[in-house]
């Protein structure tokens, strides 16, 4: 799947000159931006090509076997795609392949908790903001840590997240999560029944979480809908696609490029992007900031989606796993993209 332009191609070609010229201009460490003042569509396809081309043959990892259907996704499926805020994406490899979306939902809830409450003051307030230094789906840090559901990127933090939700019924709970995820991905996302139903089946560990919240006062809803409603939204199927469409919604300060659509106001933006460079990639989230410099968000489901505030999104799939549950080729292709267009929040990654 090649540079898929949503207006005329002069547009298109002109608004990913603009999108990263100021970028390059700076003069990154990376190769493009030694070579060339400016990317034109070409080259950004290119080095989406490049990308899936370079790790598309990596094996490391393994599927996520405790949650039994994952474990039956094609290990091998991988896709890679950059979007622009006006909505033109350049793909490579398995982009239009549906997954479950998993923690990738994440932020997208806590977007619409910050709209519905005014900001995130009450994020912070009624969840936390700070990362755990555990693994994402800790009982332990329920327990040891003072905010019990912590940041709203882990599986406590979310289920509170969908918990705060302003709704009167599960039935309305559930809609207004959908809603907002397809509002992200400027079209309609289907649930994928059976994720949900292997998923919800055998969530003893998320349920002993949303118990332990409810009893701590940290979990705003009944438990029980509380599970199953975020296993819903985690069962939400996604493609690399939509998921590059979602992060260019933050990129592009909250607006759809698609739709037009505001989902979260601009001056929130940073605040959201803030907590998914400190908690995105879990435990793993030092070293990602580190090497990519770049707010992310990744899922189980092999999903990863970065964010180059003002620039770009780049999202990846795929389903073998490192040890913290981020897909191995997924963060890899993005890193590998960041590195070379020297986009990172910090500056050009040395090496």
């Amino acid at each position: 799947m090649k540079h898929e332009p949503t207006r005329l191609w002069g547009v298109s070609l002109l608004s990913a000159w603009l999108a990263i010229g100021c970028v390059l201009l700076a003069g990154s460490g990376s190769a493009y931006a030694r070579d060339t003042a400016m990317l034109n569509a070409l080259q950004l396809q290119q080095l989406v090509d490049d990308a899936h081309a370079k790790f598309k043959d990596v094996k490391e990892g393994k599927n996520a076997n405790y949650i039994p259907i994952l474990d039956t996704i094609p290990s091998e499926l991988f896709g890679v795609a950059i979007a622009l805020p006006d909505g033109t994406i350049f793909t490579a490899g398995d982009v239009d392949y549906r997954f479950a979306i998993e923690s990738t939902s994440k932020p997208f809830t806590a977007a619409l908790v910050m709209q519905q409450y005014g900001g995130p003051a009450a994020v912070a307030e009624k969840i936390g903001v700070e990362p755990t230094g555990l693994p994402f789906n800790s009982k332990l840090a329920v327990e040891v840590l003072e905010a019990r559901s912590v940041n709203p990127l882990v599986n406590a933090g979310a289920m509170a997240s969908v918990s705060m939700v302003k709704a009167s019924s599960e039935d309305e709970r559930w809609k207004m999560v959908l809603d907002n995820l397809s509002d992200f991905a400027g079209d309609k996302l289907p649930l994928m029944e059976e994720v949900y139903n292997s998923e919800y089946t055998t969530s003893f560990g998320n349920r002993g979480i949303a118990n332990n919240l409810y009893n701590y006062e940290r979990l705003y809803a009944d438990p029980e809908e509380v599970l199953r409603v975020y296993t819903k939204q985690c069962s939400v199927g996604v493609t690399t696609k939509d998921l590059a469409i979602m992060g260019a919604t933050l990129a592009n300060g909250g607006v759809n490029p698609k739709t037009g659509k505001r989902l979260i106001d601009q001056k929130h933006v940073p605040e959201l992007l803030a907590i998914m460079l400190t908690a995105g990639f879990y435990d793993g989230s030092g070293y990602w900031s580190m090497t990519a410099g770049l707010p992310s968000k990744t899922g189980v489901g092999g999903g990863i989606v970065s964010v180059v505030p003002g620039k770009m999104a780049i999202a990846a799939f795929s389903p073998r796993l490192d040890e913290h549950g981020n897909s191995v080729r997924a963060q890899r292709a993005i890193r590998y993209i960041a590195g070379e267009l020297g986009v990172g929040i910090f500056g050009p990654n040395a090496d």
